[in-house]
C-alpha cells in the first residue's frame, strides 16, 4: 500500500462536515454573491458575465483565471443551451471543478520509502503548524513519520517543531539554532532511512530574502539529501496563507522562481472569505493544491479534492 492510498477513499460524513464548516466564509461571500447574481436569470447575458467577472476578481480568483472561467462558461452555454438558474449553477460548478482537476495532485514516485517532503514558505503562513498537522494525519494512518528542524535561523521555528514532535509523538531531528540547514537535512534523511520511516517532513527557512540566496540555500539542502536518497526530495510543498489573497500569489511567484515547487498547501481557509485564491493559484502556476487547512485544531487539515471542495462551496 502506497503512502497516499488512504486518501483515495471517499470523504467521510465527518470530513465533509469539517470541510463545510471550514469554507463557510468563502461560501457565503464568493458563492453567495454568485447565487444572488443568478436569481431570476433566464439567459447568460453580458450583464451577468460582467457581474460574475467582478465577483470572481474581488474574491482573489485572479483576472486570468476569471477570464478563463467566463470564456469556458460562454462556450458551454452556447453548446448546452442554458435553460435556467439550476442548469447554470451546475455548469459553473463543473467548469470550476474541471479547472482545478487539470492540476490535480500527481504524486511522483509515491511508492518511495521514505517519501521526503521539503516544506517551504514564509514565516507566519502556518508552515510549522501544517507540518505538525500532516505528521499527525499520516501517523494516524499508520505511517512512520520523522520531522526535520532545518529552519535554523529562527529559534521559535526549531522549538515549535520539537513541540509538535512531542505532541504527535514522532521523532524530530534537530541541531538547534544557527546551524547549517543542509546538515540538518542530511541527518534527517539519514535517520529516516535507518529507522525505516515512511515519511520525512523537513522544515526550511521562511525568510523572503533575495531570490539568489533563497535559491542557493534550497538547492544546497536538496543536493545533500540526494546523497542519501538519490531522488530526494520527492516533493517540494509550498505553504501559503489563503487569507492574504494577492500576497499569496506573490509568494508563489517568488518560491516557484527559486525552487521546483511540486505541490501547494493552503492554510487558514476557515478564517477568510478569500478561498477563491485556491482556484487562481492552482491555475496560474500549474501546481496542484494538495492540502487545505480548515481550522485551528490538530485534525483540521485535509487532502484537497477538487470535486469535494466545489461541492461544499456550492451546497445549499
Amino acid at each position: 500500500m502506497g503512502l497516499f492510498d488512504f486518501f483515495k477513499k471517499e470523504k467521510t460524513a465527518e470530513e465533509k462536515q469539517l470541510l463545510d464548516k471550514g469554507l463557510e466564509k468563502t461560501k457565503s461571500s464568493l458563492f453567495g454573491k454568485i447565487s444572488k447574481a443568478l436569481v431570476g436569470r433566464t439567459s447568460v447575458d453580458d450583464e451577468f458575465l460582467d457581474e460574475l467577472e467582478e465577483i470572481l476578481v474581488t474574491s482573489d480568483v485572479g483576472i486570468d483565471t476569471t477570464l478563463k472561467i467566463i470564456e469556458r462558461l460562454e462556450e458551454r452555454v452556447s453548446k448546452d443551451k442554458y435553460l435556467g438558474v439550476a442548469e447554470l449553477n451546475e455548469l459553473l460548478k463543473d467548469e470550476i471543478t474541471q479547472l482545478l482537476s487539470e492540476n490535480d495532485s500527481q504524486d511522483i514516485n509515491a511508492e518511495a520509502k521514505p517519501y521526503v517532503i521539503m516544506v517551504v514558505g514564509v514565516n507566519g503562513v502556518g508552515k510549522t503548524t501544517t507540518i505538525g498537522k500532516l505528521a499527525n494525519l499520516y501517523k494516524n494512518a499508520g505511517k512512520k513519520v520523522v520531522l526535520g528542524a532545518a529552519d535554523t535561523f529562527r529559534a521559535a521555528a526549531v522549538d515549535q517543531i520539537k513541540i509538535w514532535g512531542e505532541r504527535v509523538n514522532v521523532p524530530v531531528v534537530s541541531k538547534g539554532m544557527n546551524t547549517d540547514p543542509a546538515a540538518v537535512a542530511f541527518d534527517t534523511v539519514d535517520y529516516g532511512v535507518k529507522e525505516n520511516a515512511d515519511l520525512i517532513l523537513l522544515d526550511t527557512a521562511g525568510r523572503l530574502h533575495n531570490k539568489v540566496n533563497l535559491m542557493n540555500e534550497l538547492s544546497k539542502i536538496k543536493r545533500v539529501m540526494s546523497k542519501v536518497i538519490p531522488d530526494a526530495p520527492h516533493e517540494v510543498l509550498l505553504v501559503l496563507d489563503a487569507s492574504t489573497g494577492q500576497n499569496a500569489f506573490q509568494q508563489a511567484k517568488q518560491f516557484t522562481a527559486a525552487t521546483d515547487v511540486s505541490a501547494l498547501a493552503l492554510t487558514k481557509l476557515d478564517g477568510t472569505a478569500r478561498g477563491g485564491v485556491v482556484l487562481g493559484i492552482s491555475d496560474q502556476f500549474k501546481i496542484p493544491v494538495k492540502y487545505i487547512g480548515i481550522g485551528e485544531g490538530i485534525n483540521d487539515i485535509q487532502h484537497f479534492e477538487a470535486k469535494a471542495f466545489v461541492e461544499s462551496l456550492f451546497a445549499e
